[in-house]
């Protein structure tokens, strides 16, 4: 592959991880801003199917509440996974990784604008969870995060490629 050829296939990728995380935060915080205006304290809608309802709450901690007392640290956990996210899909030469790393990146990020916009303190603000599952309490931006890993689970097991670019040899020596 030419210098020129690489250059416009990572633009065109760059684009894509762009637009899909754009339009999937958006989607999050729209679907949590509804929540939180419609769903107040109790209420509770169910609905038909495997989802048990609609049930607004304000989740301090990672998945299920664990580290409920360390949001400060989620949340730069978060930043640095965003961040990690960001390089990886710059490395990566397959569309299909940078999809799922598109997805993966708005599930963290989604949940961090909430840890950062509902904050009364350093990085300690709550996520709005809504979707009631029975066993847990999600939103949005989980199920992106969920997508995501089953993507990657997927990829490893079929050995999806994630650069297609030569690697230097161990040592300094020439790419193979």
């Amino acid at each position: 592959m030419t210098k020129n050829t690489y250059k416009r296939r990572l633009r065109g990728r760059v684009a894509v991880f762009v637009a899909l995380a754009a339009v999937a935060i958006a989607l999050d915080q729209v679907t949590k801003a509804l929540a939180l205006a419609r769903l107040g304290k109790g209420v509770s809608v169910a609905l038909p199917g495997p989802l048990h309802g609609l049930r607004l709450v304000r989740n301090p901690g990672a998945s299920l509440g664990l580290g409920s007392g360390s949001t400060w640290v989620i949340s730069l956990i978060a930043l640095a996974a965003c961040l990690l996210i960001i390089v990886l899909a710059l490395r990566t030469t397959s569309m299909a990784w940078t999809l799922a790393l598109s997805l993966a990146f708005s599930g963290a990020a989604g949940n961090l604008i909430d840890r950062v916009a509902y904050a009364s303190g350093f990085l300690d603000g709550a996520v709005v969870d809504f979707l009631d599952y029975g066993w847990s309490v999600g939103n949005v931006a989980d199920i992106y995060l969920t997508l995501a890993g089953v993507a990657v689970v997927a990829f490893i097991a079929c050995n999806v490629q994630f650069s297609d670019r030569s690697q230097p040899k161990e040592h300094g020596g020439a790419a193979k």
